[in-house]
């Protein structure tokens, strides 16, 4: 990975997800790339404007973006470049993230609310459609260093190797030890599934990691607790994905979690 890219509109979240995505820069020692996607303002898009006005506009909005990357740069000593877009921005993301060689997008996560429960916002829709490791800040979180990691899984679903190698890698870069943790109704279940034990340990090499389980009905509310009492840094998920009737009567447990956290998800998709 070659850098990491932020997505930023300028609102209070995702300034701390920029704030966030540079000091995790810094660490790794890679370039912060500013993406915006760039959208009229309402009282705007409802009167008819000269092409000449529609350019200051934007020309604005790009000046806005090109200071705050020349602002983190400077305040973090690191490489930032930025890219301004005027198509929509779930499909211009996949373009950027292959031009930059970038394996993960930085973004901003709104606080819990029951209609993102059930309907969802943009950093749950990017995180259930997209193929790159997502990294959603809340607004209160602020880098401290990420020194304890908390891997949520399903044991029960297999969890392919090169899955792993991806949360082995960011370990790794971060010295950072995990937690793999196990939430089942079933005592045994964990040895039941073999091959997913055997991935993990297989792909967990060369990190400090050890398993804990906790027997409930209640998933959600079992990781946020785990949360607090393992004090941990970061939380990664693996998005299960459903089919269009099981999306009916099934709600993710990456999607549930992708609001309200005080600390980072980052969410894995499966390969």
């Amino acid at each position: 990975m070659s850098a990491i890219i932020v997505a930023t509109n300028f609102s209070k979240t995702s300034n701390n997800a920029v704030l966030y995505a540079a000091s995790l820069a810094q660490v790794l020692k890679i370039k912060l790339v500013f993406f915006n996607a760039f959208k009229l303002p309402l009282h705007a898009s409802n009167t008819w404007l000269s092409s000449q006005s529609m350019e200051k506009l934007i020309e604005k909005d790009r000046d806005k973006l090109k200071k705050q990357a020349l602002d983190v740069s400077e305040k973090f000593n690191i490489e930032v470049d930025f890219q301004c877009s005027y198509v929509d921005f779930e499909r211009e993301i996949d373009t950027l993230m292959t031009s930059y060689n970038s394996r993960l997008l930085v973004i901003g996560m709104s606080e819990k609310s029951m209609e993102q429960n059930l309907l969802g916002n943009p950093t749950t829709t990017l995180i259930s459609m997209k193929k790159f490791p997502v990294l959603a800040i809340p607004v209160k979180a602020q880098f401290k260093g990420i020194h304890k990691i908390l891997f949520a899984c399903d044991v029960m679903n297999d969890i392919p190797l090169r899955t792993l190698v991806k949360l082995r890698k960011i370990a790794v870069d971060l010295k950072a030890e995990v937690e793999v943790f196990y939430v089942e109704k079933k005592v045994n279940e964990l040895q039941a599934n073999k091959n997913t034990v055997e991935n993990i340990e297989e792909g967990l090499e060369n990190v400090t990691y050890l398993y804990k389980k906790v027997n409930s009905d209640a998933v959600i509310n079992e990781i946020e607790k785990e949360i607090v009492k393992s004090k941990s840094d970061l939380l990664v998920m693996i998005p299960k994905k459903y089919g269009f009737w099981e999306s009916i009567t099934h709600k993710s447990k990456t999607r549930v979690m992708a609001s309200g956290l005080d600390i980072p998800l980052l969410s894995i998709p499966i390969e």
